[in-house]
């Protein structure tokens, strides 16, 4: 019992993870971590409970999985803490501190969570809107105002809501040089792709973007950057490998033999995909084995997360990161603007 629900706990800490560092639903806007959360344990509840077979050990099985949803999703700490996340609360009173969680605590974010400030703060503390909301309440007290001004100022900041991310964002410099790539040097879109092997809905974008690509072949390259997630077991040695396969020219081929199996992604099944490729066998397990190409992975991942990736897949044209669907009926009239500028 106590094996199961240790395994249990895992699995839903392994998911809690992995929703929270998703960035993006299909129509490319976040999601609330929480809100999917529930779905997910659920479904290792049934999955848990179709393993046991009497009525006490179910019973026990529902406490121990309370208890550990209790944990995933913070324990409403945000009704006690006196801590708010990404709120700087040092210059506020012993009087005034009190008033700024009392607020937090009591206001309405909506940024589409349907929680309270303070709530949305703890649980989603990537959300920027809620975010801002909560510093101007905490500035605006430690600054003097009353409690109608702070309210004022609150709804007139919550009167349009969040603003929707803009479908590209203002352009960074990536490096592109020796990463794998598609299409012609001289050509004048530039999209670049940070992906991990293990992930499902980058085995679904990958075969589009190479789509798009062949549509504009004198007109697109398409650069493969490494972000593998640290909840996907496979994704980091899967990285490595790519970059093993690229140093002999095949990379594209084991990318796709990965794509196309991620659910049975494994060091053996690369090295099996590996031989099928046509790779030089001894140079790859060695570049494997030493750890070659890690400082490579490591690299790509840090300069993802300095150009604000949060999730796979995500594209950047021309360096500027894309916050849309990767459809070519979206895509179509961005790209056509790009070569028309």
């Amino acid at each position: 019992m106590i094996d199961s629900v240790l395994a249990f706990v895992r699995n839903s800490v392994a998911v809690y993870r992995a929703i929270s560092s998703s960035c993006r639903s299909s129509s490319g806007y976040r999601r609330h971590p929480t809100d999917t959360l529930t779905s997910a344990i659920a479904c290792l509840l049934v999955c848990y409970l179709a393993r046991v077979s009497s009525k006490s050990k179910i019973l026990r099985a529902f406490g121990a999985i309370a208890v550990v949803y209790s944990v995933a999703i913070g324990a409403e700490s945000w009704q006690t803490s006196n801590d708010v996340p990404g709120v700087d609360l040092s210059g506020a009173s012993a009087i005034v501190k009190p008033a700024i969680l009392k607020t937090l605590r009591e206001q309405d974010c909506n940024c589409g969570c349907n929680l309270k400030i303070a709530e949305c703060r703890t649980k989603d503390p990537n959300c920027s809107y809620s975010k801002a909301l909560a510093n101007a309440v905490a500035s605006d007290f430690i600054n003097g105002k009353t409690n109608e001004q702070v309210f004022a100022r609150l709804r007139e900041l919550q009167k349009n809501g969040p603003k929707a991310p803009k479908l590209l964002e203002d352009a960074v410099t990536l490096s592109t040089k020796g990463a794998p790539s598609r299409g012609p040097e001289s050509a004048k879109i530039t999209i670049v792709e940070f992906s991990d092997f293990q992930c499902p809905y980058c085995a679904l974008a990958g075969p589009k973007a190479l789509a798009l690509a062949a549509k504009y072949p004198n007109d697109v390259k398409l650069v493969f950057k490494q972000f593998p997630l640290d909840f996907h077991s496979n994704a980091g040695i899967a990285a490595e490998a790519s970059l093993a396969a690229h140093a002999q020219g095949k990379f594209w081929q084991l990318h796709d033999k990965m794509f196309a199996n991620y659910r049975r992604l494994s060091k053996t099944s690369i090295l099996q995909w590996a031989e099928e490729s046509g790779l030089d066998m001894t140079a790859f397990k060695s570049d494997l084995e030493s750890g070659k190409y890690r400082s490579v992975v490591e690299k790509e991942t840090s300069e993802g997360l300095a150009s604000g990736v949060m999730g796979t897949p995500t594209f950047f044209i021309n360096g500027k990161r894309y916050n849309g669907p990767f459809e070519m009926d979206t895509l179509k009239p961005i790209l056509d603007a790009e070569l028309k500028n």
